[in-house]
């Protein structure tokens, strides 16, 4: 089948073109913009990615046009396949009918950590020999790709609450009918779609009730929004972890004693730094469990996991001054990652900050943006002409450790300079930014 995926570039959808390239599709398709991982692990897999959405692109007419949701009405591409009556799908819609449907799914939704628990959660059955099938919205640096088929009956996926398409405004996760799921956490998100909390929470309980009575949800015992979702109906074996009635840990963020509920399981020595990543742990622990993976193995395969791109990722160092990438986009994402470069060693922080996501662009999060960079030395802060907000005055509460630029090369030039030898520059955006962190590093270097 040829098969032409509209917004190739986003992570969902790339690893949408990787799974169907791997059962023998013949992929191509659209997008307006490209950039790492996603872009290079298209090239890597020959998959052609045209630039913009040409109706020349649709021509010869694909057996399928398989739509991301960053696709409208108006795009000149999708208004060709509907005049022309091309057959069309979602992508979340293509990937239930053609890929999960029969088999064992393990979702992992929630508003933080779902990128690092679906890869974590993967390399543990991986690591036990069920050898699953993946989709990860990032690339899992154990396997260098961000999706993959699989050989058993096992598939684990990221789970996302953004709308599925625009003739679809479900969630995406309301697809995947998982029989293992974990919810790790729920906050506001996504404002540009939703219009408050409770109605995140609404599509959070339609993902609950796909769940089988004999299957299992793994959730945050910690969290009261997901108490809220889970009050609305369970009908499901209910597993909690940073709980003391289930899967917890005592002890450090990379040296901790796990426990479920009374019984302690061993000494687990993590290479994931931060308290978040330990509640990521519990979690993919807890879901592997179902699976048959028994607690020692377990804890063995967490000590090879390395983790994802783009997650406190180190991109290089110049001067003595070392760089890192982070996908952070949320306060307490941006909380919870400069906490936990804090704890991974010695060192001034220079939190470098791109308000990118739609969210932030309408700044819904502007009034706790100061509060989330309260541990940085320094605070960077690129105020894109499409902010809807006064970046300088909504985060006049970070103080004297505020800089902000609405000129990309000026807030470069302002970061090289206050630099020093010890220091760490942590950026943070869920886009490319520019590609700043080598830009940053080769002024450095010079």
């Amino acid at each position: 089948m040829r098969i032409h995926i509209l917004g190739i570039c986003g992570t969902f959808m790339a690893g949408i073109a990787a799974i169907a390239r791997e059962a023998g599709h013949t992929v191509t398709g659209s997008d307006a913009n490209a950039w790492p991982p996603m872009s290079t692990q298209l090239e890597a897999l020959g998959i052609t990615v045209m630039q913009g959405y040409e109706p020349a692109h649709l021509s010869p007419a694909p057996d399928m046009v398989v739509v991301g949701n960053v696709v409208t009405r108006g795009n000149p591409a999708m208004e060709y396949a509907l005049n022309e009556g091309l057959p069309y799908t979602s992508g979340p819609q293509w990937l239930a009918e053609n890929v999960l449907h029969g088999r064992h799914v393990l979702a992992v939704a929630g508003t933080h950590g779902k990128t690092t628990t679906s890869a974590l959660l993967a390399w543990l059955l991986e690591q036990a020999g069920l050898e699953p099938g993946f989709l990860v919205g990032g690339v899992p640096q154990n396997f260098g790709i961000s999706a993959r088929l699989g050989k058993s009956k096992y598939f684990v996926i990221e789970a996302d609450e953004y709308d599925t398409a625009f003739f679809d405004k479900r969630s995406k996760f309301v697809h995947y009918r998982p029989r293992t799921l974990i919810l790790n956490n729920l906050e506001y998100d996504h404002a540009d779609i939703f219009p408050d909390l409770a109605a995140i929470e609404r599509q959070f309980h339609h993902l609950v009730r796909t769940v089988p009575g004999r299957g299992r949800i793994v959730v945050n015992g910690g969290d009261a929004n997901l108490a809220r979702v889970i009050e609305q109906g369970c009908w499901s074996e209910r597993v909690p972890f940073d709980d003391a009635a289930g899967w917890h840990a005592r002890g450090e963020p990379q040296d901790f004693e796990l426990l479920i509920g009374e019984a302690s399981q061993g000494r687990v020595r993590s290479p994931l730094a931060g308290r978040h990543n330990v509640s990521n742990t519990l979690a993919a622990f807890a879901a592997a469990h179902h699976v048959g993976v028994s607690v020692p193995k377990l804890i063995d395969a967490l000590a090879g996991f390395r983790s994802v791109k783009r997650r406190l990722e180190k991109v290089g160092e110049a001067r003595g001054v070392t760089v890192y990438d982070d996908f952070a986009h949320h306060p307490t994402a941006i909380a919870t990652t400069i906490d936990a470069l804090r704890r991974a060693g010695p060192g001034r922080i220079l939190a470098v900050l791109e308000p990118r996501s739609n969210t932030m662009r309408l700044g819904t999060h502007a009034d706790e943006l100061a509060a989330s960079l309260r541990d940085a030395d320094l605070c960077f802060v690129y105020a894109r002409p499409d902010l809807k907000w006064d970046a300088q005055a909504a985060l006049a509460g970070v103080g004297a450790r505020l800089r902000t630029h609405a000129d990309f090369d000026a807030l470069q030039a302002t970061i090289v300079d206050e630099a020093q030898a010890g220091d760490r520059v942590l950026v943070m955006s869920n886009g490319d930014f520019g590609g700043i962190h080598g830009k940053l590093l080769k002024r450095l270097q010079a």
